[in-house]
């Protein structure tokens, strides 16, 4: 699917867009995949790790300095055949965007903007874009700002008219277990400085367990599958906090929590698919789509899966699939400090 196509990657410089990229490089022959985002100082780095790690492929790389804001500049990337573009960009710390409002805005819902406007400008085949259970029922700026990134990539389509064939998709996932936006790197430097008590937050707190693997691979099977406008969703494991810093600093070894309070724009569970979503949700093998409520374009529509039950939600407080303990050590194990890089 990928061999000679031309990619890409807004945000490339963060936890996704570097995993992406190796993950791409090993398993297919791409013609190029340009790295596109803002900090020159983060695409450095990126650029001598690949080029120390994987010098066979490092000639397939493009890393171009531009801001998802600046539709000018973005234009001019998408110049000269890029294929496939997954926008990954975006504000996400929940802190910032509120003390930063217009900034978020500008970011994630005029960026998106401004991607589906080039996209469309230049012809691009298809477009992914990135989003965050967050965005479902939001209670902060950054999931109000994904929620409304998610319906212009899904209307998107609607502009594609007779004469263009771009096609937009949306995947919807948590924090990836590993990436700096996940707990995981605090717990670790809570016990690498001696410390045995972690702070947990409520010990009710549960949140959908997903490998930066099979966030990639949920991507490639929007790139793949997608007629434009489905939102993919992975079906993955559910695990309770206080069972995380379990497995991290161990009762037994005198390890303990502190509960510390929610925090303000903070969820108890996250939730992939509401009740509301459950008359256009479909039931696949390993994922879920949710198929847009209104289809104002005429592409032909393939459904995947079985049509999901009336009232279905998919929480991860309500999950059938659960991480006990020893599972979330056998996880952890395969999440070295390595993995862990800076989201852009």
């Amino acid at each position: 699917m990928l061999d000679g196509k031309t990619i890409l990657l807004t945000g490339g410089t963060g936890t996704f867009g570097q995993f992406f990229t190796q993950y791409i490089l090993l398993r297919y022959n791409p013609s190029k995949i340009i790295i596109y985002s803002r900090d020159e100082y983060k695409q450095f780095h990126m650029a001598r790790r690949f080029r120390a790690e994987f010098p066979e492929h490092f000639a397939k790389l493009r890393f171009f300095i531009g801001d998802v804001r600046d539709k000018v500049r973005l234009s001019r990337a998408l110049e000269g055949g890029v294929d496939y573009v997954i926008h990954a960009a975006a504000m996400k710390q929940v802190p910032a965007c509120e003390y930063n409002p217009f900034e978020a805005v500008k970011n994630n819902i005029h960026g998106a903007q401004n991607v589906i406007e080039a996209a469309l400008d230049c012809g691009i085949e298809k477009v992914v874009a990135l989003s965050t259970d967050k965005a479902v029922n939001p209670v902060n700026l950054y999931g109000a700002t994904k929620m409304v990134s998610d319906r212009l990539f899904i209307a998107a389509n609607s502009y594609v008219g007779s004469v263009r064939a771009t096609r937009f998709a949306v995947v919807r996932y948590g924090n990836v277990f590993g990436s700096r936006g996940s707990v995981l790197p605090l717990f670790r430097k809570l016990l690498s400085e001696g410390k045995k008590c972690l702070p947990i937050t409520d010990t009710r707190m549960t949140r959908f367990w997903i490998s930066t693997e099979e966030a990639v691979e949920l991507v490639l099977l929007a790139l793949e599958q997608t007629d434009g406008g489905e939102t993919y969703i992975a079906k993955i494991p559910s695990i309770k906090m206080t069972d995380l810093a379990e497995a991290m600093s161990p009762k037994s070894e005198g390890g303990s929590i502190e509960l510390v309070g929610i925090r303000e724009g903070e969820k108890l569970h996250e939730v992939m698919i509401t009740e509301d979503d459950a008359p256009y949700a479909y039931e696949c093998d390993r994922h879920y789509v949710i198929y847009p409520a209104h289809n104002w374009w005429s592409a032909p529509r393939t459904i995947q899966g079985v049509k999901v039950a009336e009232g279905f939600c998919y929480s991860s407080g309500e999950n059938d699939r659960w991480l006990g303990v020893p599972q979330i050590r056998d996880r952890l194990q395969a999440i070295t400090d390595k993995t862990i890089v800076e989201n852009d």
